[in-house]
This record gives structure tokens, sequence and C-alpha cells, in this order.
């Protein structure tokens, strides 16, 4: 695996498309990265984070636009963040769809990891960049945050803004912060400890336009099944808890029919879990209880639905079991965060 991971192909194709109404030349710009257009025309392909840097780098050095990654955030469209682009405008409320970034964000690629944090009457969305350079990395923030924002207004249907955006470069040369509220529609700082949005909580409720509580799930078993496919290079503890997520689909799967996945005996499969402080059993009861935590706070299926889809043969013994998770039972679980959400 490349030091930086990878790009899905939507995540640049913003930036040519902003470099082609510039007049830049595409050729010349792929070339640079190493690439080649036939790179481009599979939207779900991953290229090297490396070749995103090149192209990045060279666009910039080309462009006489001081705000370039701003500005190709607003040809965001909703495959630009792949399948958790169509994720979160199938979610219910704005709130819903926040919180789908941090499970599904690698799916658009390993530039940068999210994080919510609540603060008082505000939720800070977070965005830490892992490219180093600076210009590089100032222009992918500002991307990313402006593309957040742009986004929730579409498939919120509303013209809202954060309470505040903070960056934490400085203001760039050249730039005035007047461009930067503009687009935002509220004061921008500069010099923060972190790049997030500031949201008020009430926003959190909005209604999205395109709900469908169908497709969510289907779109959201697809993007478990990829994400199960991105693990090359990951301890063996995730690569064994992603392969559980697959095979759940089909009924509890025998250790035997995992531990083949991994070319091992079982015996061998959990000595090297051991030796990662961890078991098979362990790591199982671990992903049971997550996601019976996400179907029953983020979905309306019946508990027994719940229990068989988490390969239990009976709801007695998915009760049993996630009483001793939580201290709750799945009825009560599911009351509790209802609550909590309209609260």
């Amino acid at each position: 695996m490349q030091a930086l991971g990878y790009t899905s192909v939507p995540a640049l194709l913003k930036y040519l498309r902003h470099a082609e109404q510039l007049g830049l030349n595409q050729a010349a710009a792929l070339s640079a990265a190493g690439l080649v257009p036939s790179d481009l025309e599979d939207n779900s392909r991953r290229l090297p984070s490396e070749a995103h840097e090149k192209l990045l780098d060279y666009l910039l050095r080309e462009s006489t636009d001081p705000l370039f990654g701003l500005h190709a955030a607003h040809f965001t469209q909703p495959g630009s963040w792949s399948v958790l682009g169509y994720i979160t405008m199938n979610c219910a409320t704005l709130g819903e769809a926040m919180s789908r970034i941090v499970p599904y964000e690698k799916l658009v690629g390993d530039m940068g990891v999210s994080r919510l944090e609540p603060a008082g009457d505000h939720l800070r969305l977070i965005w830490s960049c892992r490219h180093q350079p600076a210009e590089i990395r100032r222009h992918m923030v500002e991307n990313v945050l402006t593309s957040w924002l742009l986004y929730a207004r579409w498939i919120a249907d509303m013209q809202a803004s954060p309470r505040e955006v903070w960056f934490e470069h400085a203001q760039p040369a050249g730039t005035d912060v007047a461009e930067y509220e503009s687009v935002f529609g509220c004061p921008v700082k500069f010099g923060q400890d972190v790049n997030a949005l500031l949201v008020p909580m009430e926003y959190l409720q909005v209604p999205l336009r395109q709900a469908d509580a169908n497709l969510l799930r289907t779109l959201e078993e697809h993007a478990l099944t990829l994400m199960a496919g991105l693990d090359e290079g990951e301890p063996l503890p995730l690569r064994v808890k992603n392969a559980l997520r697959l095979l759940l689909k089909d009924g509890l799967p025998r250790k035997e029919r995992v531990a083949e996945k991994f070319e091992m005996t079982v015996r061998t499969l959990q000595r090297h879990l051991q030796q990662a402080g961890t078991s098979y059993q362990e790591i199982l009861d671990q992903l049971r209880q997550e996601l019976a935590e996400h179907y029953l706070t983020r979905s309306t299926l019946p508990v027994q639905d719940i229990a068989y889809y988490l390969g239990f043969t009976e709801s007695r013994s998915f009760h049993r079991s996630f009483k001793g998770w939580t201290g709750m039972t799945p009825g009560e679980y599911r009351e509790v965060h209802r609550k909590g959400a309209d609260a």
C-alpha cells in the first residue's frame, strides 16, 4: 500500500472540472500526476494519493486562482463522495447524514479523517488532513469544508450557514476574508486548533428532501461490502471484523470459513488474534453490538429481524446478549436513544 493511501476517482474530478473552467491543460495536468485519461473513466477506481498530490500541485502552480480548492468545491455532486454521497442524501435528517461521514469516509479516500464533537449548543464537524505540503493541505481542507456545506445545503434544500468556520492555516496572502465569508455565510477564522464547521444543534433535525429508508439500507449494505475490501495492510483483528461483517449476511459463519479467507487454520487464526490481544468471539460480539445499535437507532426494523440479520437463531438469544452488552433490552435501548434524538 502507498504511504498516503488512495483517493477515489470522483474526489479528483472536482479539481479537474474547475481547472477546465479556468482553461488549464488537462492532458498536461494528468501527465504531471502520472495519470492518463482512461484512469478516470471508472468512478469505482482508487488511485494512489501521491497522484492526487501531484495533480493538485500542478493545478495550483498553473492556476492564478488563490482559492482554487474552495472554488473547486462548487463542482461537488452526490457522486463526488462515491457511495457516501448517496448514503447521506437518503438519510432522514441532516444530523443522520453527518453521522455517516466518519464510518464511511474511507470510501472517498485516505486524504483525511473526520470527527464530530458536541460543544454546547453546536456540533463541530472536524476534518484533519493527512497530506503534509502546506499549500496542498490548505487547498484540500478548504475544498472539503466548502464541499460539506454546499452539499448539505443541497440535500436539505436550504441556504443555512454554520455558526463559524475554522481553519488551522493562516489566511492566505492575496485573499480577502470577505470572499470566504460570502461562500460560507458566516464568520471565518484562521489559525484555529482544528479545521471545522460549527453547526448549530437545531440544524441536526432538518429533514432531507430525498430521504428513502429502504434505499439507505441497501446503500449502507453495499458500503459495508466495499469497506471490507479496503482493509489491505490493516491489523488482523480489523480484517477479521470486516470479513465477519460480510459473512453475517448469510447467517452466523463457521470459524473455519473465516479462517479460510485468511488462508489459515482456525487454530492459527485464534493464536494470531490472541497475540493481538483479542479473540474471535470478542470480535464477533463487538461487531454484533455495533450493528445492533446501528439498526436499533437508525432503522425501523423489528427487533426480530435485527436478530436474524446478526446471525441469532432466535430473538431470545439476541435479547440476552444485547442486555449483557449494554445493560438494556433492545427495545429499551431503541426507546432511550429515540427520545434523546427528539430532545
